[in-house]
């Protein structure tokens, strides 16, 4: 969570957007509820990542984009949208800061196999196995969403004190003309029992304007030329 907190102060002494502008920008970036049923909560991954089932802190980030305003060529094949929005989060400026700082810390032969570069990040089509940054690992993959485990290094394989599953999804919805784009988060502790969520108010807080930066920077890589 210190990368999320050293983030947000840079993008706000640096001055690359003035809150107005940021919060202007972002406003059609809308939280949702999650229910006890969502399918990340029943997941194979949440079970075993997760085994005292400690208390979440989770959130579901959704954004609408015409029909229209999409690339063409994303729609043609199942799954390329997906691909696409997901190459958006990793390659995007929204992930730019974190990216630099855990290059500076972790960039190496022991991470080589790794995806740092945003041209790499770019053009990857996000399989099972691919990791990003020496901080996320993708777990899972269908035609609509990309699913990473995060919260450590995946050289880190076990039961972690800090963990969590990241969803990227896209979903065409042509009866409504639109594609839903999604970032759902799922953050807990691993390790032993915890009698508590794992972030604060306010650092639910900044996790949310960070989504939403990350939600609107990568819808950039779907648009249309």
């Amino acid at each position: 969570m210190g990368l999320i907190k050293r983030f947000l102060k840079l993008t706000t002494y640096g001055g690359l957007a003035s809150a107005g502008t940021f919060f202007y920008t972002t406003r059609n970036d809308i939280f949702v509820a999650m229910p006890p049923t969502d399918p990340i909560f029943q997941s194979a991954a949440h079970r075993k990542l997760n085994p005292s089932q400690n208390p979440t802190t989770h959130d579901l980030c959704i954004r609408k984009v015409p029909l229209s305003d999409i690339n063409p060529t994303l729609l043609e094949k199942k799954g390329k949208l997906a691909e696409a929005f997901c190459a958006g989060v990793w390659s995007g400026w929204g992930y730019a800061i974190q990216r630099a700082i855990l290059a500076q810390k972790y960039q190496g032969p022991e991470t080589a196999t790794h995806l740092w570069e945003p041209s790499e990040l770019k053009s990857s089509t996000y399989d099972v196995g691919t990791l990003i940054t020496d901080h996320f690992e993708v777990i899972e993959k269908t035609p609509e969403r990309i699913v990473v485990r995060c919260g450590d290094s995946p050289r880190n394989q076990g039961i972690r004190e800090s963990d969590g599953l990241f969803e990227m999804s896209a979903v065409v919805k042509p009866e409504d003309g639109v594609a839903e784009f999604a970032l759902k988060s799922c953050f807990f502790q691993g390790q032993g029992t915890a009698e508590g969520q794992p972030m604060p108010p306010h650092i639910v807080w900044l996790h949310k304007q960070y989504t939403k930066l990350w939600a609107e920077t990568a819808i950039r890589n779907v648009f249309r030329q």
